[in-house]
């Protein structure tokens, strides 16, 4: 009878402290979490920016005729002359695209984003806002030329891998493209 009574005091006692110990267990848990919780969002609710494209759209371009990118130029021996008055531009040709020069820079000096909305075109000013239209299934795309090219023979526009895949080109197709405005501002 004795052991019996050790037993169930040791058994008592034991759960006594059982119970104990997980209440504050829980309490300890759920202060460290909430404490956690409250540093994290001070720690990185203020120290978190905004991401900022890669292709440097994201801020304001200041459209300059006199820029070098926007004067007469030379490829391949060729002479090219950047258009003075585009408005009211619109031709038809064929369309290529680019995306292996990720991370270079455009005629521009902006970083190059084959995932971004743009395009090269030999003779428009730089930056200008154009709707580039497959001629083949009717979708078009607003985009930024930002760049010079394609210097092989018979294209009229590159497009960005973004671009092309926007408008479904998958290697050369015929579109049209019509001159917008002059580029000003940010893309969003």
């Amino acid at each position: 009878m004795f052991v019996n009574i050790l037993n169930f005091k040791y058994l008592m006692a034991f759960q006594l402290l059982h119970k104990k110990s997980y209440h504050l267990l829980v309490r300890r848990n759920y202060g460290f979490a909430v404490v956690l919780a409250i540093s994290a969002l001070m720690l990185f609710g203020c120290s978190v920016k905004q991401p900022v494209p890669e292709d440097g759209f994201d801020r304001a371009i200041e459209f300059k005729r006199d820029a070098p990118y926007n004067r007469p130029y030379q490829v391949n021996g060729k002479r090219y002359y950047p258009l003075v008055n585009p408005n009211g531009y619109k031709e038809r040709g064929i369309a290529s695209w680019y995306g292996a020069e990720s991370g270079n820079r455009t005629a521009m000096g902006v970083k190059f984003n084959p995932d971004g909305l743009s395009a090269a075109h030999k003779t428009l000013p730089l930056p200008s806002r154009v709707k580039v239209t497959n001629l083949q299934n009717g979708r078009s795309i607003i985009l930024v030329v930002n760049d010079r090219g394609p210097f092989a023979k018979n294209r009229l526009i590159d497009l960005s891998k973004g671009a092309a895949k926007a408008i479904g080109v998958k290697g050369l197709v015929e579109v049209e493209v019509e001159y917008i405005g002059e580029y000003a501002g940010s893309n969003r």
